[in-house]
């Protein structure tokens, strides 16, 4: 698991530790994200049927970016506890946002007092080798925003930066 840093913007919250990891399948990629924490002090939203909804990350919500390596473009994920998630596709940085082709996605979550822990596995097609950034969006019960990222650029949390992408994934398993 990768460690994610917390923007130095933020205040400290509930949640003291966000780590992720990826790995590219045969047919898309397979993530896991773990928060560690007081858990029940953040909003997680409720369970839910799985399906594509948008405004995802305005709440608790973990996110990939693919890019693949030396491209411009780029595909968002916005993966909710509740099992709702999107994908979006970017020409080059935050333009021409559109729904992405996804095959499928089923999130799976559980849950403790002192962890969330997200399974994402994704369908669809992910060029290789791409650039990856893994990053979390945390709200706490007072509504005060956490932003978590493998690295930062300067200035406000910015996830579709390329200096968030510090992950390279050569190869299909």
């Amino acid at each position: 698991m990768h460690p994610l840093l917390l923007h130095p913007d933020c205040a400290e919250g509930p949640v003291k530790a966000v780590s992720a990891d990826i790995e590219t399948t045969s047919g898309g990629c397979r993530a896991r994200f773990r928060l560690q924490g007081d858990i029940a002090a953040i909003k997680v939203p409720p369970h839910a049927a799985s399906a594509r909804a948008d405004h995802l990350w305005k709440t608790t919500c973990l996110e990939i970016f693919w890019q693949p390596h030396g491209g411009k473009s780029y595909r968002e994920f916005n993966l909710s506890p509740s099992s709702r998630w999107a994908s979006y596709d970017f020409d080059d940085y935050r333009l021409n946002s559109r729904d992405a082709a996804v095959d499928a996605i089923a999130i799976s979550t559980s849950r403790t007092d002192s962890e969330l822990v997200l399974e994402a596995s994704i369908a669809s097609d992910l060029p290789v080798p791409a650039d990856i950034a893994l990053t979390a969006i945390v709200e706490d019960a007072e509504g005060t925003i956490q932003y978590w990222a493998l690295a930062f650029a300067d200035g406000k949390p910015d996830f579709h930066n390329t200096t968030c992408r510090m992950i390279t994934l050569e190869n299909r398993l």
